[in-house]
């Protein structure tokens, strides 16, 4: 498995990431301690308009959990 994409991530991290993919004013309600452990991981960055999800947040996004895919199996 490509290590870029390894990221086990919690229940409330993978929902933030999925709320940051919506317009700013929604992206505002993302836990406070999710959204900066998102930014540690570089997932998420701040910018002007608030929280924002990185190149790398969608690229993790859409490869997925590696534990939703047992579950999908």
């Amino acid at each position: 498995m490509n290590a870029e994409f390894d990221y086990d991530l919690t229940p409330d991290q993978w929902e933030g990431l999925k709320a940051l993919r919506a317009p700013a004013r929604n992206s505002r309600a993302v836990n406070r301690s999710v959204l900066e452990r998102l930014i540690a991981l570089q997932l998420a960055a701040m910018s002007d308009d608030g929280p924002a999800i990185t190149r790398k947040g969608r690229s993790v996004l859409l490869r997925g959990s590696p534990r939703l895919w047992d579950v999908a199996a």
